[in-house]
């Protein structure tokens, strides 16, 4: 089965070769990837080289926290981006984006304000988690619509966090 898959703004062809190789575009990779104790942690080894990650989905993607950084990641067959591509022609990327936790944490800061412009790539919300500071940052521009938080509070996975339209 091959998946088109999008984190950040990169696009990769992804084939699942057998339960140990998978191509990435043009590479073949050995890989191991196994959950640790049923958590949303997983155990990644590629070409023999180990790392830990934190996998969470959030409604349409993933959400990997690799190597202290947060990756956004859409994953689709072939037939799902076709249909989808098909079905959104014309549509414009308007309406309201809801923020919301990768994962369980402790909003360290929040850099922005109720009514401030921003834009995508911007840093909306740092989100301490696992002893590591993530930074949320803006998919798109936009105004901050409403922040339902502080720093200092904890928040839980998939807690809307503020709104971006």
């Amino acid at each position: 089965m091959k998946y088109v898959t999008k984190i950040d703004d990169k696009e990769f062809l992804i084939e699942i070769i057998d339960e140990k190789h998978i191509r990435i575009n043009d590479q073949v990779l050995d890989v191991d990837f196994q959950s640790v104790s049923g958590q949303p942690v997983y155990s990644l080894i590629i070409n023999g080289k180990s790392y830990e990650a934190y996998v969470s989905p959030d409604d349409d993607q993933w959400q990997v926290l690799l190597r202290g950084r947060l990756y956004h990641a859409q994953v689709e067959d072939e037939r799902e981006k076709r249909l989808r591509v098909a079905g959104r022609a014309g549509a414009s990327e308007g309406g309201e984006f809801h923020l919301k936790a990768p994962m369980p944490g402790l909003v360290v800061a929040i850099p922005v304000e109720e009514g401030e412009q921003v834009t995508k790539g911007q840093v909306l919300l740092i989100l301490e988690s696992m002893k590591m500071q993530n930074e949320l940052k803006s998919p798109r521009d936009g105004i901050v619509q409403r922040v339902k938080i502080r720093a200092g509070e904890t928040v839980e996975q998939k807690q809307t966090l503020l709104s971006v339209i």
